[in-house]
C-alpha cells in the first residue's frame, strides 16, 4: 500500500496547433493535439507526502512554458500520463508505488 500523496497537473492545448509536451527528469517528449488534454501523474516517496527537489520547496510540480512546448519537471523522479478520465497515455514503468492509481 503506497502512504504518500498524489498530485496530478492537467496541460490542455487551446492552441491552434499540435503542443510538445517534455516531462523529466527522463526527458519524456509527447504531442498534445489541438483542445486535448494531458493528466501528468505523479506521487510522493515520502510518507509523509512531501515533496523534495523543487525550488520553491514542497511543490510537486516544476513547470516551464514556452509558445509551442510545456517542460514539466515531476518530483520524485516518477510519474506517468493519463486523459482526464484516468486512461494511461503512456505505457513507460517509472518504477511509481501506486502505479495507474489517478484520484
Amino acid at each position: 500500500m503506497f502512504a504518500g500523496g498524489t498530485a496530478r497537473l492537467l496541460v490542455t492545448n487551446d492552441g491552434e496547433a499540435p503542443l510538445e509536451l517534455t516531462v523529466e527528469p527522463w526527458a519524456e517528449t509527447y504531442r498534445i493535439q489541438r483542445q486535448q488534454t494531458c493528466v501528468v501523474v505523479t506521487h510522493s516517496p515520502a510518507a509523509d507526502g512531501s515533496w523534495s527537489g523543487t525550488q520553491r520547496g514542497d511543490e510537486p510540480f516544476q513547470v516551464v512554458h514556452r509558445p509551442d512546448s510545456v517542460t514539466v519537471w515531476a518530483n520524485g523522479h516518477c510519474f506517468h500520463l493519463a486523459d482526464p478520465a484516468g486512461r494511461p497515455i503512456d505505457a513507460a514503468d517509472r518504477q511509481c508505488p501506486a502505479r495507474g492509481a489517478t484520484p
